[in-house]
């Protein structure tokens, strides 16, 4: 989740350079601070675990989030998805985990 949070970091303090990488990626630039925003509120709902809906559907951005990235990269042909898929197989492990603690707790 740490990760997570400094990319959102980046997308705030080094806009010039996310809007270039986003542009080669084919997304427009006006998405940057929505997608950071929407990046910090995730880990905060998937960390605190408050509610089990906002949980889901935090978790469900994220996937969405991944697999966007991992698509756009491949299209790019830039060499740079492999982020995005240690992301998702993190993402995976974490969500299912985190439901297994749940149950047996």
């Amino acid at each position: 989740m740490s990760e997570y949070l400094l990319s959102a970091g980046m997308y705030f303090f080094n806009y010039k350079e996310i809007a270039k990488t986003f542009g080669t990626l084919g997304y427009p630039a006006y998405v940057i601070y929505p997608l950071a925003i929407a990046k910090v509120l995730a880990v905060i709902a998937i960390l605190t675990r408050k509610n089990a809906s906002l949980t889901e559907w935090a978790y469900a951005g994220l996937f969405f989030d991944f697999v966007l990235a991992l698509m756009a990269h491949l299209e790019a042909q830039d060499g740079e998805f492999g982020g995005a898929v240690v992301a998702l197989v993190l993402l995976f492990t974490s969500y299912f985990v985190g439901k297994k603690m749940i149950a047996n707790s």
